[in-house]
């Protein structure tokens, strides 16, 4: 049976028993139906008040001295540990969207594609770039990734091919989960947007680089990237990450006046990423770090994103899933995908096993992780996301 659950150390709160013990009723009336759903669906379509409330109710029940739990003997039954349980995808993913927000990784993908211009184009300072992708290749973290196959041209080649990616990478993204929204046709203020976004989670796009390069003319990138996208199982509320907001990076320019917002807006959520070769695990030699960064410097915040995402009246609803798009920082070794740690090749990796990697092969296994530390504020962990290459 699938339920829903709060991370709480090494334990589960299995929030369908406490829902049917009406120890929940009176942040959420109608608790024992509502989160004895296999997924967060319905919740999101509550709205932020009944995330808040609901948050609050679980934090009081949770607090040091509080008898509830004990005394109604559900304790035992409700907290179950981590290791019994098995992970599953915590939503029924609607749209999904991936932006291409971090100007660093913008400016380094430019800087390769456009040697000789501007690394970024016109329109990328004036509003969040994204594209559409496939909701039904989103996989929960653990999932076995295929190698996918497609088109691909050569340099000099007359004609194209067609095989398995011979440049399979990564991109280390954090995606925010949305609620309900306005009617059709009405856009989110940039103001209001925080009222809609339910919490983040980390995510994996994995890219067909060579696919990428012969299709991504003029329309962007499609097959590259829809054959699988890995979500971790976990979501962090935004009232967790309150005490982590910061102001993001200065803008080139003043945005248009509904992207214009003085707030701080991003979020200090520290990211690393972990790769193992299958030679590796034969050896016994732990996953080697490769990139380590955060999600502060994101040029375009969450909630810019959303504003402009809405600008044209499209209508979000409960479970739709919106991707930063790659996370990089200023120096190389906190490039959040392999072509930049790499420079698309030219610059391979030298891992722990003596090997070389310019892009994924066939078992190696990616682990993306986050978390958020600062003094006076708990931690807050985001798990992992990862994936094994077949």
């Amino acid at each position: 049976m699938t339920r829903l659950g709060v991370a709480i150390g090494e334990r589960v709160l299995d929030l369908s028993i406490l829902a049917r013990s009406g120890l929940l009723d009176e942040a959420l009336p109608d608790a024992a139906l509502v989160l004895s759903a296999p997924t967060l669906n319905a919740f999101l379509g509550r709205g932020r008040p009944a995330w808040r409330d609901l948050r609050r109710r679980i934090s009081a029940l949770l607090a040091a001295g509080n008898l509830e739990l004990r005394d109604a003997g559900i304790a035992e039954r409700a907290l179950v540990p981590i290791g019994d349980v098995q992970l599953v995808l915590p939503l029924d993913v609607g749209d999904y969207v991936d932006f291409y927000s971090s100007r660093e990784h913008a400016s380094n993908l430019g800087k390769m594609l456009r040697p000789d211009g501007d690394p970024l184009l016109p329109n990328w300072r004036w509003l969040p770039v994204g594209y559409q992708s496939r909701s039904s290749s989103v996989v929960v973290s653990g999932t076995p990734i295929a190698r996918p196959r497609g088109q691909t041209r050569d340099p000099g080649a007359q004609a194209p091919g067609f095989g398995p990616t011979r440049m399979l990478d990564f991109e280390l993204e954090i995606a925010f989960i949305t609620g309900e929204g306005p009617a059709l046709g009405t856009p989110i203020a940039l103001e209001r947007a925080s009222e809609h976004i339910f919490g983040v989670t980390l995510l994996n796009d994995w890219s067909a680089r060579d696919v990428q390069a012969w299709e991504y003319q003029p329309l962007g990138p499609f097959l590259s990237k829809s054959f699988a996208t890995s979500l971790a199982p976990w979501i962090v509320t935004l009232e967790a990450l309150a005490p982590f907001r910061v102001a993001g990076p200065a803008q080139d320019q003043a945005p248009l006046p509904y992207l214009a917002c003085e707030e701080a807006g991003n979020y200090d959520i520290g990211l690393s990423v972990e790769l193992q070769t299958a030679l590796m695990r034969g050896a016994g030699i732990f996953p080697q770090t490769i990139s380590r960064t955060n999600f502060r410097g994101m040029y375009w915040s969450m909630a810019q994103q959303l504003a402009h995402l809405t600008s044209n009246g499209a209508r979000i609803r409960p479970g739709d899933l919106c991707a930063s798009g790659t996370i990089s920082g200023s120096d190389p070794g906190s490039y959040g995908s392999l072509i930049e740690l790499t420079w698309r090749g030219t610059r391979p990796l030298v891992l722990a096993d003596g090997s070389t990697r310019t892009f994924l092969e066939d078992g190696d296994a990616i682990a993306l992780r986050g978390s958020c530390d600062r003094r006076g504020a708990v931690h807050i962990g985001l798990g992992e996301v990862s994936g094994t290459i077949r």
